[in-house]
């Protein structure tokens, strides 16, 4: 069985993060990308309408829980394993220090890719973190210790089905005493039973049908054509801007065999990307591209729940119960 895990994380989170990423300002009674009527469900279930500190509870809590689950599995294969719950944290970045949508911060920072506030905060005081299982694996032989990690994490991914970016597909039943634990704490949420696969399946599917929807045509070609009088054409939507500097940082550090300090082929990637940001945000403020973009979006999310209303509202129930 495969892990559903990917697919649940980009339902809760992709939708929101997409339209945030497509925003401009907002004017008076806009939408945003919050009020998507799919994550009032979505929010439920993973914890977006808790609090900092309630979220942080949940986060301390199973990750106990499945690190006692690990101890347990371990201890079955004949290891001894100290559950590791002073390595794993949850933090929360602040709203006041991103502003993607203010002209003097992308200024500043472009979409925050190679710059960014977040890398200018000073960092906290935190006491180091010690395995708690070190000393007994250092005391092990070293095949032992070998046959530890596998254990714990499962056996290294052979070459031949990892993909050309190195990356593969999870399957948890291989991931070793670590992947089972996490399956079975995941298990507890509504949204991985298989109860509710279905419905998830069908939001996968209206979530790469909305990617692909020409419902959107018209605003990227306004936006688009903005972009082109300002010196930057190619561009078919407004996304595909930012995405465009995030493949070249990608690539970019991927042909990096050594740390280079003020390089000055980054530097120059993030003149670029301000100026391309410059122009975005102005071409949004021109169209009105947040409001239209989310206004369709929308009402697509309002169709799929009315399809699935019964369905969902089932969902949201069972994770307000599992609480």
């Amino acid at each position: 069985m495969r892990t559903r895990t990917p697919l649940a994380l980009v339902l809760a989170t992709g939708l929101v993060v997409t339209l945030a990423a497509c925003s401009g300002p907002s004017g008076s009674g806009a939408p945003k990308p919050e009020d998507s009527p799919l994550n009032e469900y979505m929010s439920a279930v993973w914890g977006g309408d808790l609090s900092e500190d309630e979220q942080r509870e949940r986060f301390e809590k199973e990750n106990a829980e499945r690190e006692e689950l690990v101890a347990e599995c371990m201890s079955d294969e004949g290891f001894e394993y100290i559950p590791n719950t002073g390595g794993s944290s949850m933090s929360f970045g602040t709203d006041d220090a991103w502003k993607p949508d203010d002209r003097e911060w992308v200024a500043q920072y472009g979409y925050g890719m190679i710059n960014s506030p977040m890398s200018e905060e000073p960092p906290t005081d935190q006491e180091e973190w010690v395995d708690p299982n070190q000393d007994y694996v250092m005391s092990l032989p070293e095949s032992e210790q070998t046959a530890f990690y596998e254990t714990l994490h499962g056996p290294p991914m052979p070459e031949d089905q990892m993909n050309e970016d190195g990356s593969y597909e999870y399957d948890w039943e291989q991931a070793g005493c670590y992947g089972w634990a996490q399956h079975e704490v995941e298990q507890k949420n509504p949204a991985m039973a298989d109860e509710f696969e279905p419905l998830m399946k069908a939001m996968e599917e209206f979530w790469t049908k909305t990617q692909e929807s020409n419902a959107f045509d018209e605003i990227n070609a306004a936006w688009s054509s903005c972009m082109a009088d300002a010196g930057h054409p190619g561009y078919d939507a407004q996304v595909d801007a930012q995405m465009e500097f995030n493949e070249e940082l990608n690539a970019y550090y991927e042909n990096q065999t050594e740390w280079v300090e003020d390089d000055p082929e980054l530097a120059e990637i993030g003149e670029r990307e301000i100026e391309v940001a410059l122009a975005d945000l102005d071409c949004r403020e021109e169209t009105d591209y947040r409001k239209v973009q989310l206004d369709i979006q929308f009402a697509l999310e309002e169709e799929f729940i009315a399809d699935h209303k019964a369905d969902l509202d089932a969902l949201k129930a069972a994770a307000e119960q599992g609480r």
